[in-house]
This record gives C-alpha cells, sequence and structure tokens, in this order.
C-alpha cells in the first residue's frame, strides 16, 4: 500500500508539510536540530524536481526550553506564552540555518482563528503565500501562541495546516506524528494494534478505533488529525499522515518505502 502513498505524493505538486512538535524535539525536551537540516534538504530536492511546499512548524515552546531551561516545568499561561516567543524566535533561527544550507530563504507568518475566518486576513495569507513561493521561498506557519486566547485560538497545528492546505488549494497534506499512521489501537499500549494504510470513510473509521490522549509535548492526538483529514478531504486534498521521526522521512514516503495512513477525498471513492 506504499505504493498508494508514493503515487499520491508524486502526483501532487502543491504539498502543506506540518511538524508536530514531538517530531522536532529530542528526548531531554530539546531541538532537534539534526532533524531540521536533514529535512530541509530533502525539500531541496523535492523543490528542484518542480513540487512547491508550504511548512507548519510546531515546536516554539520546544525551542523555548532549549534557551530557558528553568521555564520547562511552568504551566502558568502567561510563562507558556512568554515561553513561545522566546522559542519562536529560535525555532526560526533554527530553520532558517537548515534551509540557508540548501541556498533557500524561509518566510514566516504567525497566524489565529481569526485570520482565517476574516475574508481581508485570509485572502491576504492566500496572496502572501503564492508570492513567497513564486519568489522560491519556503513559507513556515505556526500558531501565534504568544497572543493567542481562546475565543482566537485554532489550538493544534494539524488543523492550522488543514485550513492553510485548503486556503492555498493545496493537493495534499502531509502530517509528521510520533506514529507511523492510525492503528485500530494505540501501538504503545497494545502490540496487536494494525496498521490502517487507506481510509476511504472517516466516520467508519472513527467507529472501529479507539482515540487516545494527546502525548507529553504535542496539543493534538488521533482525533486533531481527524479533523484534519475531515476538513481537507472534502475539498479535495487527501490527507497523509505518517512518523516524521524516521530517518530521511519525505525520501521515503516518495519512494513508496515508509509507512503512513493515506486519508482519501470523497471523489477517489465514487
Amino acid at each position: 500500500m506504499s505504493e498508494e502513498i508514493k503515487k499520491a505524493l508524486n502526483e501532487a505538486r502543491k504539498i502543506v508539510i506540518k511538524i508536530g512538535s514531538n517530531t522536532l524535539a529530542k528526548a531531554d525536551g530539546t531541538q532537534n536540530i539534526e532533524f531540521m537540516i536533514s529535512f530541509a534538504e530533502q525539500c531541496a530536492r523535492l523543490i528542484k524536481a518542480g513540487k512547491q511546499i508550504v511548512i507548519v512548524s510546531s515546536g516554539a515552546q520546544v525551542a523555548g526550553v532549549s534557551i530557558t531551561r528553568e521555564w520547562a516545568r511552568k504551566k502558568d499561561v502567561h510563562y507558556r506564552q512568554a515561553l513561545s516567543s522566546i522559542g519562536q524566535v529560535e525555532l526560526m533561527h533554527q530553520w532558517r540555518k537548515a534551509f540557508g544550507m540548501q541556498g533557500i530563504h524561509i518566510g514566516q507568518l504567525l497566524l489565529t482563528k481569526d485570520d482565517f475566518e476574516n475574508e481581508h486576513g485570509s485572502l491576504n495569507i492566500r496572496n502572501t503565500l503564492f508570492t513567497l513561493i513564486d519568489e522560491g521561498v519556503v513559507p513556515i506557519i505556526n500558531e501565534n501562541d504568544s497572543v493567542s486566547y481562546d475565543e482566537i485560538k485554532i489550538g493544534d497545528n494539524d488543523n492550522l495546516s488543514a485550513l492553510t492546505a485548503i486556503l492555498w488549494s493545496a493537493d495534499m497534506l502531509v502530517l509528521f506524528s510520533d506514529i507511523d499512521g492510525v492503528y485500530s489501537d494505540n501501538p504503545k499500549t497494545n502490540p496487536d494494534a494494525k496498521l490502517i494504510e487507506v481510509v476511504h470513510s472517516i466516520s467508519d473509521l472513527r467507529s472501529k478505533i479507539k482515540i487516545g490522549e494527546t502525548n507529553a509535548f504535542g496539543t493534538g492526538g488521533i482525533e486533531t488529525k481527524l479533523q484534519a483529514a475531515e476538513k481537507t478531504t472534502v475539498y479535495g486534498i487527501e490527507m497523509l499522515l505518517t512518523n516524521g521521526a524516521h530517518e530521511k522521512i519525505l525520501d521515503k514516503l516518495f519512494d513508496g518505502s515508509a509507512k503512513g495512513t493515506l486519508f482519501l477525498t470523497e471523489s477517489s471513492n465514487i
């Protein structure tokens, strides 16, 4: 079934890739710089092959902890927002360095739910994305966590990446998580859990799987990934959930040697 993933990705030209906090964090909670460098190298190859890439990158708080380790255990919302403010600068610094090694510039967009719900704001996002990509710049998007509050907060980058894919009219959304895809149960606690490689109906899938809780760094979990798939597939955008921790994961997805769960669009199921 990896061949189906390979086919879908190779046919896609406009690809949004969301990278979760766990992919960007080492076991000690600090930034995984090696991943960022390797990922940028893989993206550069895809861009040379004619692909257009937009990145939705979590990891501001992870980056903040890398700088201000004494704040790691602070749970107060003001500290978390301040940590995001510090970390966002470090996160983009490392992305700039990683893509700079490939001779590629990056651009930053920090967004909230209001930006997507406001017609003028959403048009500005779309225009900025098109301009950056036309000029060979890789846009890197994150939620503006340093100022977000409940009323304007999207809350997780799975759904942020889905909204971005829809607004940009992407062909494919790829979510990097810390598991290979959607399983029948939690594979970390149930060794008999089966990977579901292709999803034709999300409503049928919901009735067959157990939805667990979020992990230490992430704000999502399987539920937010299903929500993202529900958003994109209605608009004809296929979604792929895969494990970002595997070495050279993008290369492996494109050559058909990596696993994942591919969510097909409604038109694909007709």
